[in-house]
């Protein structure tokens, strides 16, 4: 695994970061691109079948693969990854039939297409079970109507790993996730939304109406898109902490430097003990998030359901995110307001892990009902 992870570092230090910058201000990254730079060098498909040009390798692999990708300078990149490897792939990888796996997973892993996941709506975010747009059935097609929003990828996204209802009933039962080609017709990208951070991932609003896909285009069977996308979630969630402590360690670590050479009343900031001592907390908050996600990841590979496991991951993630860039960005001073230092940018850009792929609040709810702590329903007062 060592060379792996050596010839991938030498991608991000080469043809990564050198553009970083330059992206970031743009608000834009040549996906296309960079996910062939990726494809080529065989880290879009660690845990893909072989046969459809995956390495056939357990989950831990695509953890470290996710680890490194913490290398690269800002958020929005290893997110664009992310997708595409862990969060719109996985259950077309497990439930899909050979023929969507050929057309639209080979092409993924070797970086030919850009793939995007279409679940969220302008109304229906951390509650998926109440999302409205439909997939009707006429003859050997669907007719989709309805919309997207939150859309990583969406603007370069060659398909689309699509949540719909498919039928009435059940709002669990009646779902389905459908391999969508983004060059159908009656696909409107209405607006790449702007953001404070993640800046150069592009992010869509999307827009169907009367969209015809064959039927043969749905993973796995129908009514189950529901809980495939649960399964997707567990590997999204975890892929969000194994990003994010590389760039931890290392906002740690440039705070110390910083304040080592940062001047205040005639000694270095880095000497008073308010100081050191909290970055050292930090640290250590960081080792553990690594650890419990390393636990998760042991157990997910055993077979193991880790929802209540990877739910504290994600959690754990977001709010370490937010209290590490906010302590560190305020021993940059003024200069940690500039866009001048990484600080600032991963202080914006991490943000985010508190709400995309699941609120915190979200989070919390799962949990609870692992631990079966959540309130009864109120009793029925009888007239």
């Amino acid at each position: 695994m060592s060379g792996v992870c050596v010839y991938k570092i030498k991608i991000i230090e080469k043809d990564i970061n050198p553009h970083v910058d330059k992206w970031e201000a743009e608000g834009h990254f040549p996906a296309k691109e960079v996910f062939k730079l990726l494809g080529d060098a065989g880290y879009l498909g660690v845990t893909k079948p072989t046969e459809y040009g995956g390495l056939g390798l357990d989950f831990s692999y695509s953890v470290a693969v996710a680890e490194e990708m913490g290398n690269i300078n800002c958020g929005g990149v290893p997110m664009a990854i992310g997708v595409q490897t862990d969060m719109a792939t996985p259950a077309l990888a497990k439930f899909g039939s050979d023929k969507l796996k050929r057309e639209f997973l080979a092409p993924s892993i070797s970086g030919d297409k850009v793939a995007c996941l279409g679940v969220s709506e302008v109304g229906s975010g951390s509650d998926v079970a109440s999302i409205q747009t439909k997939a009707v059935r006429k003859g050997g097609d669907y007719v989709i109507n309805g919309g997207k929003m939150w859309t990583t990828n969406g603007t370069q996204a060659d398909w689309m790993c699509l949540l719909a209802s498919t039928s009435e009933g059940a709002p669990h039962r009646n779902k389905s996730l459908i391999c969508l080609p983004m060059d159908a017709k009656g696909i409107t990208i209405a607006k790449k939304i702007d953001k404070i951070g993640m800046r150069c991932s592009d992010t869509a609003q999307i827009f169907f109406e009367d969209v015809k896909v064959p039927v043969d285009h749905v993973i796995g069977e129908e009514g189950m898109g529901f809980t495939y996308q649960m399964i997707q979630f567990q590997e999204e969630r975890m892929y969000a902490a194994a990003a994010a402590v590389l760039p931890l360690d290392k906002v740690i670590a440039e705070t110390i430097e910083y304040c080592r050479q940062r001047q205040a009343f005639g000694q270095p900031i880095l000497n008073n003990q308010v100081v050191h001592f909290r970055l050292a907390e930090l640290a250590t908050e960081v080792e553990c998030l690594r650890a419990l996600l390393y636990r998760t990841v042991g157990l997910y590979i055993e077979g193991n359901d880790v929802t209540k496991l990877a739910s504290m991951c994600k959690l754990k993630t977001g709010r370490l995110a937010r209290e590490v860039t906010d302590a560190c960005l305020q021993y940059w001073g003024g200069m940690g307001f500039t866009n001048e230092v990484l600080i600032s940018r991963f202080f914006r850009d991490f943000r985010l892990l508190s709400i995309g792929g699941g609120a915190d609040e979200v989070m919390l709810s799962i949990i609870c009902k692992y631990m079966n702590t959540l309130p009864a329903p109120p009793k029925k007062v009888q007239k």
